[in-house]
C-alpha cells in the first residue's frame, strides 16, 4: 500500500473506528508504544543516562569480572535514539561519549584486538559526519579534538586514520 492509499483510507474511516486501530496497534507492537509513550512524556535526560550507563557497564562492569567491549549497545541506542527523534544534541553526546568511554578503558588497558580500535574509529566517523550534517561542529569540536588527541597519545594502530577524519572535519 502505497502512502497515498494510506491517506485516503484514513480519511475514510469514522474517527471511531480510526482510534480503534490505532489502539491496536498500540497493544500489538511494541515500537509503537514505546514512540508513543516517549512523544507524551519526552524524558530525553532519563534515557541519555541509561544508555551512558550502559555503555560504561561495557567497558567497567560491576557485577562481572570481564568487560565486554561491545560497540554494538551503543550502536543500539544511537538507533533507538534516532527513530524516536531525540534531540540531535544528545545523540551526538551519546556517539563521542562511548568514544570517550572507550578510551578511558585503553588508557588503562590495551586492547590486542585490532577490530575493536577499528569499531572505535567507524563510531568515530559516524560521530563526526552526524555532528557536521546537523550543523554543530562548534559545539562538539573540543571534543573531536580530544578523542583524535587520546588516540594519538595512547599510539592507537589507526590514529592516522582518525588524523584523516580529523583533517577534514576541520
Amino acid at each position: 500500500m502505497s502512502k497515498r492509499d494510506l491517506k485516503k483510507y484514513l480519511a475514510s474511516l469514522p474517527k471511531e473506528e480510526l482510534e480503534e486501530q490505532l489502539m491496536a496497534l498500540y497493544e500489538k507492537f511494541g515500537e509503537v508504544k514505546t514512540y508513543y509513550n516517549f512523544i507524551f512524556n519526552p524524558k530525553e535526560d532519563k534515557l541519555e543516562q541509561e544508555a551512558k550507563l550502559k555503555i560504561l557497564h561495557e567497558y567497567f562492569p560491576v557485577r562481572s569480572k570481564r568487560p565486554k567491549l561491545r560497540r554494538s549497545v551503543a550502536q543500539k541506542y544511537i538507533k533507538h535514539f534516532l527513530s524516536l527523534g531525540v534531540d540531535a544534541y544528545i545523540v551526538a553526546d551519546l556517539m563521542l561519549y562511548n568514544i570517550e568511554t572507550a578510551q578511558k578503558y585503553t588508557a588503562k588497558r590495551e586492547v590486542s584486538n585490532s577490530t575493536f580500535y577499528k569499531s572505535i574509529y567507524n563510531s568515530y566517523k559516524q560521530a563526526v559526519d552526524y555532528v557536521v550534517t546537523n550543523g554543530m561542529a562548534t559545539e562538539f569540536k573540543p571534543r573531536i579534538l580530544a578523542i583524535h588527541d587520546k588516540a594519538f597519545a595512547q599510539r592507537w594502530e589507526n590514529s592516522k586514520e582518525f588524523e584523516r577524519i580529523y583533517d577534514n572535519f576541520e
